[in-house]
């Protein structure tokens, strides 16, 4: 028999924007936070019976409160931002590079070892260079392994650089077994072959060397061929080999510049943080910069400012968590409020609901 019952409209359905004016994606943005901090007051009130209002206070006293933490503030937003340029050329090509913690880890490891090794037998001007062009040779290294074997026999990329964290972890732990004589496996800072303070300022060279590589990654990805080639290839593999694109050579070539920042950002880490290494070191950046480039939709510029929410709420959780001392649980459940909000805010900024009009689809 024929079923002769009529298919029921959809109550609506999700449709791709046009790109929307700037000003109207602000606006999208900002009423995403006041929701976010809504709700994470009423969340607080419920939980922990505190004024939301000071709550929000502490947080900003977490960040601001005094110039050394404005200095620490932005030291970390350099970081993370270093990490965050280092995977955005891969994540553009869509190469899905989830290896930026043991790049960065492996070049910090070729830093600290020139530290260790030669500290004392080279001219300060020749050590520095010495430990930049290892530790870029380095996250090269840890970046390129991967890409070749995309390239060539396409395995998969996720799983490999995923390994390849593990295995820089592991040589940073036989580094400091070895290397470490009373066998404590913490390795004394080394402050006199760090970098040089610029104006006498800890974090200042940091600072300035990573707003030079923003400026340069934007310019890159956007203004020359190489960038638009990384465009090509993330939007269509077929597309750019029918226009006379190199993909394997591209696959390899993103992935050098990936991970030679990735050498930088362990440079800057070690060479002008922390002068020392650990297994740690690196604290979860490589994967925390993978969601600020998303966010800011590999826009080194935006960037800026998705890192900026990122540490701020780092921040200010900490700080919460000491001032009222409330379990760093709930600090977290309020970050992760707001970082959902913010990130919930981009669907509608490329999505629209579009809902049925008298049992009929509206078009």
């Amino acid at each position: 028999m024929v079923n002769t019952k009529k298919a029921k409209a959809q109550l609506f359905h999700i449709v791709k924007r046009e790109p929307l004016a700037w000003y109207y994606a602000l606006l999208i943005r900002a009423a995403a936070i006041v929701l976010a901090l809504i709700v994470s007051a009423v969340v607080i009130t419920l939980l922990t019976e505190k004024n939301p209002i000071e709550v929000y206070a502490s947080m900003i006293n977490g960040a601001f409160g005094s110039s050394l933490r404005i200095w620490s503030l932005l030291q970390n937003i350099a970081i993370l931002l270093c990490v965050s340029l280092a995977v955005t050329p891969a994540f553009k090509m869509r190469f899905w590079n989830c290896g930026a913690e043991g790049q960065v880890l492996v070049g910090g490891l070729a830093t600290v070892s020139v530290m260790m090794f030669l500290g004392d037998k080279l001219p300060t001007p020749v050590l520095f260079l010495v430990m930049l062009i290892a530790s870029v040779l380095a996250g090269v290294i840890w970046a390129v392994l991967p890409a070749v074997t995309k390239a060539l026999w396409n395995t998969n990329e996720t799983l490999f650089t995923l390994m390849m964290n593990y295995v820089a972890i592991q040589l940073v732990a036989f580094f400091l077994k070895t290397f470490v004589k009373n066998g404590s496996g913490v390795l004394s800072p080394m402050p006199q072959y760090g970098l040089p303070l610029l104006f006498g300022k800890a974090y200042l060279l940091n600072i300035v060397i990573v707003a030079i590589l923003t400026v340069l990654v934007y310019i890159y990805l956007k203004y020359t061929k190489q960038g638009y080639e990384i465009s090509v290839v993330g939007q269509s593999e077929n597309t750019a080999k029918y226009i006379g694109i190199n993909v394997k050579k591209v696959i390899v070539r993103t992935l050098v510049v990936s991970g030679a920042l990735c050498g930088i950002a362990g440079l800057l880490i070690v060479g002008a943080t922390n002068h020392t290494i650990s297994t740690d070191t690196v604290g979860g950046r490589g994967f925390t910069a993978i969601m600020v480039s998303w966010l800011a939709k590999f826009n080194p510029i935006f960037m800026v400012f998705t890192t900026f929410l990122i540490v701020f709420l780092e921040k200010g959780s900490q700080q919460i968590s000491t001032d009222f001392r409330i379990p760093n649980a709930i600090s977290d459940i309020v970050t992760g409020i707001i970082l959902f909000f913010v990130i919930g805010c981009e669907f509608f900024l490329q999505y629209k609901i579009v809902f049925a009009k008298s049992g009929k689809e509206n078009a």
